[in-house]
């Protein structure tokens, strides 16, 4: 073979291995320009439950209401107790019937509380069917031996004088014994169960709205001193209380100055007080609601200390609130109460 044949070869072999280096090229390029079409990922989007305070039914976004236990504090409600603290933010106030025709409150504290709350006072035989429901802390400042004796038998966490340490102070500005108060923040450190509380209401769902008859006010007949007017109150959507018919029901508030008390609900719950005290909060019986200016006529039902109360309309279905706070007026029952039908009050009325 001549070496100008090898030559030749050589060159061809080159051209052949470029030629094919730029099909390569030209591939690739064509696959750059027409990518395969790819299919879109699905998107998805999660919706946070919106957790509600067991006592109110309102939203509770920060989690409070759910992360600790109800505190319940019994108050006192003579003329020189008022006004008193903490009673426009508890959760639920139960009012009872003590000696004497008086009255007193269990107001129950979950979603909020003041500072400090009071005036604080003494138990009854009928409390612990009234509030073991509640679960938690239970205050109080004494009482009979067997009223006491009583209350401990529950599986509460009391907090009495002889418990509470830096929780209890007296007032300075107040006279006895209507200055004992309680430090809500040291309350709540007490470790009460169950976290979060048991509902104790049912309430419409959104979008909906308590319906019954129309009311303006209603006045409660306790006794002379101790009876209240509630008149509804479009714009604050609450029912304004006055002590009788003409003096509005103020509490001490966080404000400079104090706020009349304006619950969202009010129940009053006929029971009956076989010695003139010391009601029956077991058994059933006759139940008013008074929701968004309206009334309905039902029935309540309990059957043993532990179990909320089961409010019932008239057909027997579990009766709904508008989610807010809730007070519950413990009537003697046959006292009346004397209802002003109609439309509601215009948001400028101040006295009945």
């Amino acid at each position: 073979m001549s070496r100008h044949s090898g030559f030749v070869r050589r060159v061809v072999a080159v051209l052949a291995i470029s030629a094919l280096g730029l099909a390569a090229c030209g591939g690739g390029d064509e696959e750059k320009a027409t990518p395969k079409p790819t299919k879109p990922k699905p998107t998805t989007t999660t919706t946070r439950e919106v957790l509600k305070a067991p006592f109110t039914g309102l939203p509770d976004p920060d989690g409070v209401a759910n992360s600790r236990s109800s505190v319940a504090v019994k108050i006192e409600n003579t003329p020189e107790a008022r006004p008193q603290s903490g009673l426009d933010v508890a959760d639920i106030v139960y009012e009872e019937v003590v000696e004497g025709g008086i009255t007193r409150f269990w107001a129950v504290f979950n979603s909020a509380a003041p500072e400090s709350i009071g005036p604080i006072r003494s138990v009854r035989v009928m409390d612990p069917s009234l509030v073991t429901a509640f679960g938690g802390v239970l205050v109080f400042s004494g009482g009979t031996a067997p009223n006491v004796a009583a209350i401990r038998a529950t599986d509460l966490v009391i907090v009495d004088e002889n418990s509470a340490g830096d929780a209890f102070f007296r007032e300075p500005t107040r006279p006895g014994p209507h200055n004992l108060y309680g430090r809500s923040a040291l309350l709540f450190q007490r470790d009460g169960k169950p976290v979060p509380p048991v509902p104790q209401f049912n309430y419409v769902e959104e979008g909906q709205a308590f319906s019954g008859e129309p009311v303006a006010q209603f006045h409660a007949n306790f006794d002379q001193g101790y009876d209240m007017t509630y008149v509804w109150d479009a714009t604050s959507g609450g029912w304004k209380r006055f002590q009788r018919t003409d003096e509005p029901f103020m509490a001490v508030g966080t404000a400079v100055e104090p706020v009349q008390v304006a619950p969202t609900n009010v129940i009053i719950q006929f029971i009956n007080y076989p010695r003139g005290s010391e009601g029956q909060i077991l058994g059933s019986g006759e139940a008013w609601f008074f929701s968004n200016g309206q009334l309905v006529r039902g029935r309540w039902e309990k059957s043993f200390p532990g179990a909320p109360t089961t409010f019932l309309d008239a057909n027997g279905a579990p009766l709904k609130l508008t989610p807010g706070r809730t007070w519950v007026e413990l009537l003697p029952t046959g006292r009346t109460v004397d209802v002003v039908a109609g439309a509601a009050a215009t948001p400028s009325t101040s006295t009945p």
